[in-house]
């Protein structure tokens, strides 16, 4: 590939999708807050697993603890205090940022969007009164609240999804929400970090209209797309800031409205959560407001770096953001659908829509070799990293999206579970292939963010064309086979 290759296919995209040099700003934006990449030779295609944080942000930063004197926010003293402004103001620009009341909203800062899922599940009075419906695409931090909702005594039940596209069944979900006895909690993804699929946000307002209250996992959605609250208003949003702009990580956030934070049941209280503890009495207040899901001392010294984030993508507007990886997201498909080995057959399958029609900048898909036979996508990996592109390979912690898009059946999980305590994904693969069956759990994820550019698809693209007409003895083994140190825990 030279770079003549590189303009002509850049000719192409541009009359196909003249809207990207709209986005031209952020050419200059990669030049001097992301030259790492360039300079590196490196393309970064993991952005839904978590976004590159921009030069100015460290400086910034920086700069800001250098010259302060900042300490534990939970006193009055001079430097308690300056502490406890900013990540206040921190938590008024989040609110702002997403366009929330904060008449109608709180915002409470956590160690990451599963840390906010979990103070939802622990606290959602769950039981014979109170069901949970999840959808067949959540990420596993959204299935785990299943186990709060099983051990209080309540019902959980999963919408489905349909196939190939991925996106959720209506009409099935319909009948769900409406089913006779109480409504609960209805958790779904704006944006699934498995397919990319954008599922409608009226559910929000359809499910509220039943008595239903409305957790929106927006960790996928923000990083290329503007939140607005104002617009759409679930009981509980959770974010993780890492996957908008990079750093700081281990910091998310759960919003909630005010009438939601009303009815939670937390059970525990921890330093900075109460107002007065007695040992005597036996009892305890807990704060009023979104202190009480703040548990202990907050990560004071990055918050103030969560305020630089969301103005660095104010600065820049996530709607070009998303203006670009959906250019790029929209050429990708079509270059992977005309991938053929020379028999004819398709090199690659992508899972979910074959356009960018409600769907966001992530793209998750399998090879296969000439003879229709699946292609280990760790092998593929490994050979992205010697090509100088990071991708994502697993089951995305996202296990529904995955099974539907695989076609595994409930058969194929109990044969899988009967495994026990050996099971791991390379032995879910080889237990299929013994069977004959074709299927994986796991596929290779590609997805875009804020410093992505047109050169970043092409050499996937060219890379994906050097696995055409290879089979699996002339691909290689993998370089690392011990389930251990590959993928005895799939991320996000």
């Amino acid at each position: 590939m030279t770079s003549s290759d590189l303009q002509t296919a850049k000719s192409g995209f541009l009359r196909r999708y003249p809207a990207y040099e709209e986005t031209a700003a952020l050419d200059q934006l990669r030049q001097t807050d992301y030259s790492r990449l360039d300079q590196a030779r490196e393309v970064y295609l993991d952005y839904t697993g978590g976004s590159l944080y921009a030069e100015s942000q460290l400086r910034s930063h920086t700069e800001f603890l250098a010259r302060g004197i900042f300490g534990n926010p939970h006193s009055a003293n001079r430097a308690s205090s300056a502490m406890t402004e900013h990540v206040e103001s921190a938590r008024r620009y989040l609110l702002r940022y997403c366009r929330a009341d904060p008449d109608e909203y709180l915002a409470a800062f956590t160690l990451n969007a599963s840390g906010a899922l979990k103070l939802v599940g622990e606290a959602f009075p769950f039981g014979p009164e109170a069901r949970l419906l999840l959808s067949f695409d959540n990420h596993n931090s959204v299935n785990g609240i299943r186990e709060f909702a099983r051990n209080k005594g309540g019902r959980f039940d999963y919408a489905p999804l349909t196939a190939p596209d991925l996106r959720l069944d209506e009409e099935k979900l319909a009948e769900l929400l409406r089913e006779p006895g109480p409504a609960g909690l209805f958790a779904f993804p704006a944006q699934s970090n498995f397919s990319g699929v954008k599922h409608p946000l009226r559910l929000v307002g359809e499910a509220q209209a039943r008595g239903w209250r409305v957790l929106l996992d927006a960790a996928a959605f923000a990083p290329t797309n503007r939140l607005d609250l104002s617009e759409v208003k679930p009981d509980f949003v959770t974010l993780s800031f890492y996957k908008m702009f990079g750093y700081p990580t281990g910091i998310g956030a759960l919003l909630i409205r005010r009438d939601a934070f009303a009815a939670l049941m937390r059970p525990w209280f921890a330093g900075g959560t109460v107002n007065f503890v007695s040992v005597q009495a036996r009892s305890h207040v807990m704060v009023s407001n979104e202190g009480a899901l703040e548990d202990g001392t907050v990560n004071y010294l990055a918050i103030p770096a969560v305020e630089t984030g969301l103005r660095h993508l104010d600065a820049i507007g996530v709607e070009k953001i998303g203006l670009r990886t959906t250019c790029l997201t929209g050429w990708l498909l079509e270059q992977l659908a005309e991938l053929r080995h020379s028999n004819g057959k398709a090199l690659v399958q992508v899972y979910g829509p074959a356009d960018t029609e409600s769907r966001g900048a992530t793209i998750t898909m399998n090879f296969y070799d000439p003879d229709g036979r699946f292609t280990d996508y760790r092998r593929v990996e490994e050979l992205a990293n010697e090509a100088g592109i990071s991708i994502r390979t697993g089951c995305f912690c996202n296990p529904g999206a995955g099974e539907v898009a695989e076609g595994l059946t409930l058969q194929d999980m109990n044969a899988a579970f009967a495994l026990g305590n050996e099971l791991s994904l390379p032995r879910f693969l080889r237990l299929m292939e013994e069977a004959g069956s074709g299927k994986s759990i796991g596929a290779l994820r590609v997805s875009f963010g804020i410093a992505s550019n047109f050169e970043d698809a092409w050499r996937f693209v060219e890379f994906a064309k050097t696995l055409r007409d290879k089979s699996h003895s002339n691909l290689g083994d993998l370089v690392a086979e011990d389930d251990s140190c590959r993928v005895i825990r799939d991320g996000a």
